[in-house]
Protein backbone atom coordinates (compact mmCIF):
# COMPACT_ATOMS: atom_id res chain seq x y z
CA UNK A 1 0.00 0.00 0.00
CA UNK A 2 2.86 2.40 0.71
CA UNK A 3 3.29 5.15 3.25
CA UNK A 4 0.52 7.78 3.14
CA UNK A 5 1.77 11.22 2.17
CA UNK A 6 0.44 14.48 3.61
CA UNK A 7 1.47 17.81 2.08
CA UNK A 8 0.66 21.06 3.89
CA UNK A 9 0.58 24.29 1.92
CA UNK A 10 1.05 27.34 4.14
CA UNK A 11 2.25 30.94 4.30
CA UNK A 12 3.87 30.18 7.67
CA UNK A 13 5.80 26.88 7.55
CA UNK A 14 7.61 27.78 10.77
CA UNK A 15 4.31 27.30 12.63
CA UNK A 16 4.70 23.53 12.32
CA UNK A 17 8.17 23.36 13.85
CA UNK A 18 6.52 22.91 17.23
CA UNK A 19 3.59 20.50 16.78
CA UNK A 20 5.31 18.31 14.19
CA UNK A 21 8.61 17.83 16.01
CA UNK A 22 7.30 16.43 19.30
CA UNK A 23 5.31 13.53 20.70
CA UNK A 24 3.50 11.03 18.48
CA UNK A 25 3.63 13.04 15.25
CA UNK A 26 7.42 13.02 15.43
CA UNK A 27 7.32 9.29 16.17
CA UNK A 28 4.98 8.62 13.24
CA UNK A 29 7.33 10.43 10.86
CA UNK A 30 10.40 8.69 12.29
CA UNK A 31 8.73 5.30 11.87
CA UNK A 32 7.73 6.27 8.32
CA UNK A 33 4.11 5.62 9.19
CA UNK A 34 3.41 8.78 7.19
CA UNK A 35 5.32 11.04 4.84
CA UNK A 36 4.67 14.56 6.16
CA UNK A 37 5.84 17.58 4.13
CA UNK A 38 5.32 21.30 4.78
CA UNK A 39 5.56 23.72 1.83
CA UNK A 40 6.00 27.49 1.88
CA UNK A 41 3.39 29.01 -0.43
CA UNK A 42 5.56 32.09 -0.97
CA UNK A 43 8.06 29.95 -2.88
CA UNK A 44 5.45 29.60 -5.61
CA UNK A 45 5.12 33.37 -6.12
CA UNK A 46 6.89 35.13 -9.01
CA UNK A 47 7.50 38.71 -7.83
CA UNK A 48 10.49 39.87 -5.79
CA UNK A 49 8.33 40.59 -2.74
CA UNK A 50 6.80 37.08 -2.78
CA UNK A 51 3.30 38.49 -2.71
CA UNK A 52 0.62 35.91 -1.92
CA UNK A 53 -2.33 38.24 -1.21
CA UNK A 54 -4.00 41.31 -2.69
CA UNK A 55 -6.94 43.68 -2.11
CA UNK A 56 -10.41 42.34 -3.00
CA UNK A 57 -12.22 43.44 -6.14
CA UNK A 58 -15.29 45.49 -5.21
CA UNK A 59 -13.61 46.90 -2.12
CA UNK A 60 -13.99 45.84 1.48
CA UNK A 61 -11.81 45.08 4.46
CA UNK A 62 -8.95 42.61 4.53
CA UNK A 63 -6.91 40.85 1.89
CA UNK A 64 -7.53 37.85 -0.35
CA UNK A 65 -5.08 35.06 -1.17
CA UNK A 66 -4.01 35.31 -4.82
CA UNK A 67 -4.91 32.45 -7.21
CA UNK A 68 -1.59 32.21 -9.10
CA UNK A 69 0.70 30.91 -6.32
CA UNK A 70 -1.98 28.59 -4.94
CA UNK A 71 -2.75 26.95 -8.27
CA UNK A 72 0.94 26.77 -9.18
CA UNK A 73 1.68 25.04 -5.88
CA UNK A 74 -1.22 22.60 -6.15
CA UNK A 75 -0.30 21.74 -9.73
CA UNK A 76 3.32 21.07 -8.74
CA UNK A 77 2.33 18.91 -5.76
CA UNK A 78 -0.09 16.82 -7.82
CA UNK A 79 2.14 16.36 -10.84
CA UNK A 80 2.65 12.70 -11.72
CA UNK A 81 0.46 11.50 -8.84
CA UNK A 82 -2.97 9.89 -8.80
CA UNK A 83 -5.88 10.38 -6.41
CA UNK A 84 -4.50 13.26 -4.38
CA UNK A 85 -7.27 14.67 -2.17
CA UNK A 86 -7.03 18.43 -1.63
CA UNK A 87 -8.63 19.91 1.48
CA UNK A 88 -8.99 23.57 2.38
CA UNK A 89 -9.06 24.58 6.04
CA UNK A 90 -12.07 26.89 6.10
CA UNK A 91 -14.73 28.07 8.60
CA UNK A 92 -17.22 27.35 5.81
CA UNK A 93 -16.31 23.67 5.66
CA UNK A 94 -17.93 20.61 7.17
CA UNK A 95 -17.14 20.15 10.83
CA UNK A 96 -14.23 17.80 11.55
CA UNK A 97 -15.02 14.80 13.73
CA UNK A 98 -13.87 11.29 14.65
CA UNK A 99 -15.43 9.68 11.58
CA UNK A 100 -13.73 12.16 9.27
CA UNK A 101 -10.36 11.50 10.95
CA UNK A 102 -10.77 7.77 10.31
CA UNK A 103 -11.82 8.45 6.72
CA UNK A 104 -8.81 10.67 6.02
CA UNK A 105 -6.43 8.16 7.60
CA UNK A 106 -7.33 5.78 4.77
CA UNK A 107 -6.30 8.27 2.07
CA UNK A 108 -2.90 7.63 0.50
CA UNK A 109 -2.30 11.25 -0.54
CA UNK A 110 -3.60 14.44 1.06
CA UNK A 111 -2.91 18.12 0.51
CA UNK A 112 -4.02 20.42 3.32
CA UNK A 113 -4.32 24.07 2.27
CA UNK A 114 -4.09 26.63 5.08
CA UNK A 115 -6.35 29.56 4.31
CA UNK A 116 -5.61 33.09 5.53
CA UNK A 117 -6.89 36.66 5.54
CA UNK A 118 -10.46 36.99 4.18
CA UNK A 119 -10.05 33.71 2.33
CA UNK A 120 -8.76 32.73 -1.07
CA UNK A 121 -9.72 33.75 -4.59
CA UNK A 122 -12.89 31.83 -5.47
CA UNK A 123 -11.34 30.59 -8.72
CA UNK A 124 -8.99 28.37 -6.73
CA UNK A 125 -11.99 26.34 -5.48
CA UNK A 126 -11.91 24.46 -8.78
CA UNK A 127 -8.77 22.77 -7.43
CA UNK A 128 -10.20 21.99 -3.96
CA UNK A 129 -11.99 18.70 -3.24
CA UNK A 130 -13.33 19.47 0.21
CA UNK A 131 -13.49 22.15 2.90
CA UNK A 132 -13.06 21.26 6.58
CA UNK A 133 -13.69 23.34 9.70
CA UNK A 134 -12.89 22.63 13.34
CA UNK A 135 -16.07 24.38 14.44
CA UNK A 136 -18.23 27.47 14.21
CA UNK A 137 -15.51 29.99 14.93
CA UNK A 138 -12.82 31.82 12.98
CA UNK A 139 -9.05 31.57 13.49
CA UNK A 140 -6.30 33.73 12.04
CA UNK A 141 -5.27 30.95 9.67
CA UNK A 142 -5.63 27.28 8.78
CA UNK A 143 -2.37 26.14 10.39
CA UNK A 144 -3.86 25.13 13.78
CA UNK A 145 -6.62 23.19 12.02
CA UNK A 146 -4.10 21.36 9.81
CA UNK A 147 -2.04 20.40 12.85
CA UNK A 148 -5.14 19.08 14.61
CA UNK A 149 -6.20 17.02 11.60
CA UNK A 150 -2.75 15.46 11.17
CA UNK A 151 -2.55 14.66 14.89
CA UNK A 152 -5.98 13.06 14.85
CA UNK A 153 -5.75 10.96 11.70
CA UNK A 154 -2.22 9.66 12.27
CA UNK A 155 -3.37 7.75 15.38
CA UNK A 156 -5.18 5.34 13.04
CA UNK A 157 -2.09 4.61 10.94
CA UNK A 158 -0.41 1.24 11.48
CA UNK A 159 2.56 1.34 13.85
CA UNK A 160 1.88 4.78 15.35
CA UNK A 161 0.07 3.78 18.55
CA UNK A 162 1.79 0.89 20.31
CA UNK A 163 -1.39 -0.74 21.59
CA UNK A 164 -4.24 -0.66 19.06
CA UNK A 165 -6.71 -1.21 21.90
CA UNK A 166 -5.98 2.26 23.27
CA UNK A 167 -7.30 3.76 20.02
CA UNK A 168 -10.35 1.51 20.04
CA UNK A 169 -11.21 2.60 23.58
CA UNK A 170 -10.91 6.32 22.86
CA UNK A 171 -13.83 8.69 23.16
CA UNK A 172 -16.05 8.63 20.05
CA UNK A 173 -14.64 5.33 18.71
CA UNK A 174 -17.91 3.57 19.54
CA UNK A 175 -19.97 6.76 19.54
CA UNK A 176 -19.65 7.30 23.30
CA UNK A 177 -17.33 9.28 25.54
CA UNK A 178 -14.50 7.45 27.27
CA UNK A 179 -14.72 5.97 30.76
CA UNK A 180 -12.64 7.36 33.70
CA UNK A 181 -9.02 6.25 34.05
CA UNK A 182 -6.93 5.72 37.20
CA UNK A 183 -3.30 4.94 38.00
CA UNK A 184 -1.07 4.89 41.10
CA UNK A 185 -1.25 5.90 43.89
CA UNK A 186 -4.20 3.82 45.04
CA UNK A 187 -5.37 6.66 47.27
CA UNK A 188 -4.80 10.35 46.55
CA UNK A 189 -5.91 13.15 48.87
CA UNK A 190 -8.64 10.93 50.30
CA UNK A 191 -9.86 9.82 46.86
CA UNK A 192 -9.59 6.08 46.23
CA UNK A 193 -9.44 4.06 43.03
CA UNK A 194 -12.77 2.22 42.50
CA UNK A 195 -12.53 -1.24 44.04
CA UNK A 196 -13.78 -2.96 40.90
CA UNK A 197 -10.60 -1.94 39.07
CA UNK A 198 -8.53 -3.71 41.72
CA UNK A 199 -10.63 -6.89 41.68
CA UNK A 200 -8.91 -8.64 38.79
CA UNK A 201 -12.33 -9.64 37.48
CA UNK A 202 -12.10 -8.59 33.84
CA UNK A 203 -15.79 -9.12 33.09
CA UNK A 204 -16.81 -6.84 35.98
CA UNK A 205 -14.21 -4.28 34.97
CA UNK A 206 -15.48 -4.18 31.38
CA UNK A 207 -19.07 -3.82 32.61
CA UNK A 208 -18.04 -0.96 34.94
CA UNK A 209 -16.16 0.79 32.14
CA UNK A 210 -19.10 0.52 29.74
CA UNK A 211 -21.45 1.82 32.39
CA UNK A 212 -19.18 4.76 33.22
CA UNK A 213 -18.88 5.49 29.52
CA UNK A 214 -22.66 5.84 29.41
CA UNK A 215 -22.55 8.01 32.53
CA UNK A 216 -19.97 10.38 31.04
CA UNK A 217 -21.92 10.59 27.79
CA UNK A 218 -25.22 11.29 29.53
CA UNK A 219 -23.70 14.01 31.69
CA UNK A 220 -21.54 15.73 29.06
CA UNK A 221 -22.80 14.87 25.54
CA UNK A 222 -26.26 13.23 25.69
CA UNK A 223 -26.76 14.11 22.03
CA UNK A 224 -24.26 11.41 21.07
CA UNK A 225 -26.61 8.68 22.23
CA UNK A 226 -28.97 9.46 19.37
CA UNK A 227 -26.56 7.94 16.88
CA UNK A 228 -25.49 4.86 18.87
CA UNK A 229 -26.80 1.35 18.24
CA UNK A 230 -27.42 -0.30 21.62
CA UNK A 231 -27.50 -3.99 22.52
CA UNK A 232 -29.92 -5.35 25.12
CA UNK A 233 -27.12 -5.28 27.69
CA UNK A 234 -26.30 -1.69 26.74
CA UNK A 235 -29.91 -0.67 27.32
CA UNK A 236 -29.85 -2.27 30.76
CA UNK A 237 -26.67 -0.41 31.70
CA UNK A 238 -28.03 2.85 30.34
CA UNK A 239 -31.23 2.39 32.33
CA UNK A 240 -29.20 1.79 35.51
CA UNK A 241 -27.21 4.97 34.91
CA UNK A 242 -30.34 7.02 34.24
CA UNK A 243 -31.86 5.85 37.52
CA UNK A 244 -28.64 6.67 39.42
CA UNK A 245 -28.60 10.13 37.86
CA UNK A 246 -32.25 10.64 38.77
CA UNK A 247 -33.48 10.88 35.19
Amino acid sequence: MGTPRIDILTLFPEYFQGPFTVSMVRRAVAKKAMDLRVHDLRKFTTDKHHTADDVPYGGGAGMVMKPEPLVKALTALKKGRKKVKTILMSPQGKRFNHSKAMELSREKALILVCGHYEGLDERVMKYIDEEISLGDFVMTGGEPASAVIVDSLMRFLPGVVGDKRSVEKDSFFNGLLDYPHYTRPRSFKGMAVPEVLLSGNHALIERWRKKESFRSTLRKRPDLLEGVTLTEEDRKLLSEVRKELGE
